[in-house]
């Protein structure tokens, strides 16, 4: 067993640059698994900086100095989120509120279902069965209105969180923008010289990054538009709030969307019952997310569709797990960084000993 792990350390690890992307890669998940709060705001800008680099680079190439270049950028993607602000989060919020105001209604019509349920199936549900159902789903309900109100206490707080990422991210966007070249020089002083390897995948993952960013927030943009349009067309309660909740579903590849789906057949059967109506929502739905999942991704997402979903939804349990929504949010790229880190590193196998003559 030492045997075949030293032969594996050799094969792998016998160039001093496979050792250099190693570490680098170890110190960079560990700084952010300690300090990834502390970073935060940081992790923000940086997402927004690969989501801006683009535009910044279309006008640069029209001639625009990079400073006015940036300047003009962050300007009218400031103005599009103002805009954004409050013509869709006033309309959220008093969805939300209808929303939980309908609860008990919606709970009053699960329980008289539910009840009639023995009546109809005597030789499959029991009363009693009934009743420990109906007692546990109350405690749940109960617990989520406590879970609620101390929420909502909570994002007092956090509403001080929220005003200094206002103030920090921004700038941090703008310096990140207009000093990128500088900044990644500084960075590669602090490197090791033996990165061969870091750089070849550096470049490899800085592409994919930038792409796996723009691409999810316009799969975000393309869902969520197009699952308000179906829920509005069908006259769904919440079309807004479902269609923002759809959208950002695919954040989390294939859980978000299996989650989601609760909530979306919840309030069309509160509304409709079990009805045609009922049906072609739940139809509706499945066509967004089968249209998703097989032409929207592949055409966005093309590299990283060479991932098998059981990888993906590993990374996602994996990182998710280990950074929470960044985690999540980039188990994609990181799984892709894993398998190119891994056919990256060299596998050749040592030189042979040489035998001992008999």
């Amino acid at each position: 067993m030492l045997d075949m792990l030293t032969r594996w350390y050799q094969r792998r690890f016998s160039d001093p640059h496979a050792v250099s992307l190693v570490a680098i890669l170890l110190g960079g998940f560990l700084t952010i698994y300690f300090f990834g709060n502390l970073i935060a705001p940081l992790l923000v800008a940086i997402v927004l900086a690969y989501l801006l680099e683009w535009p910044v680079m279309q006008l640069t190439r029209l001639g625009l100095p990079r400073t006015l270049s940036v300047m003009g950028v962050l300007l009218i993607f400031a103005g599009l989120m103002v805009m954004a602000i409050f013509g869709l989060v006033p309309t959220i919020w008093h969805q939300v509120g209808n929303l939980i105001a309908d609860v008990p209604n919606m709970f009053n019509g699960l329980q008289n279902y539910v009840s009639s349920l023995p009546e109809r199936y005597p030789d499959f549900v029991q009363p009693h069965q009934v009743s420990t159902f109906m007692i546990t789903l109350r405690e749940k309900v109960l617990g989520m209105g406590e879970s609620v109100v101390k929420g909502s206490l909570a994002s007092l707080v956090s509403l001080a969180t929220l005003a200094v990422y206002l103030i920090l991210v921004p700038l941090l966007v703008f310096f990140l923008l207009k000093d990128k070249e500088e900044m990644l020089e500084m960075l590669s002083g602090l490197l090791p010289k033996n990165r061969r390897l870091t750089s070849k995948v550096g470049a490899e993952m800085n592409q994919q990054i930038s792409n796996y960013i723009r691409g999810k927030v316009t799969e975000i943009f393309i869902v969520g538009i197009v699952s308000y349009i179906t829920f509005a067309v069908m006259d769904l309660r919440y079309a807004v709030l479902l269609g923002v909740l759809v959208g950002f579903s695919v954040l989390i590849p294939y859980i978000g969307a299996a989650a989601v789906t609760l909530p979306v057949a919840m309030v069309g059967l509160f509304q409709w019952g079990i009805s045609p109506e009922f049906w072609w929502l739940l139809v509706a739905y499945g066509i967004i997310q089968a249209l998703d999942g097989n032409v929207l991704v592949p055409i966005l997402f093309s590299e990283a569709v060479n991932l098998h979903p059981v990888a993906i939804i590993v990374a996602v349990l994996v990182f998710g797990g280990m950074w929470g929504f960044w985690g999540v949010f980039f188990a994609i790229p990181l799984a892709t960084l894993v398998k190119a880190v891994w056919n990256a590193l060299p596998a050749t196998e040592p030189p042979p000993e040489e035998q001992v003559e008999e």
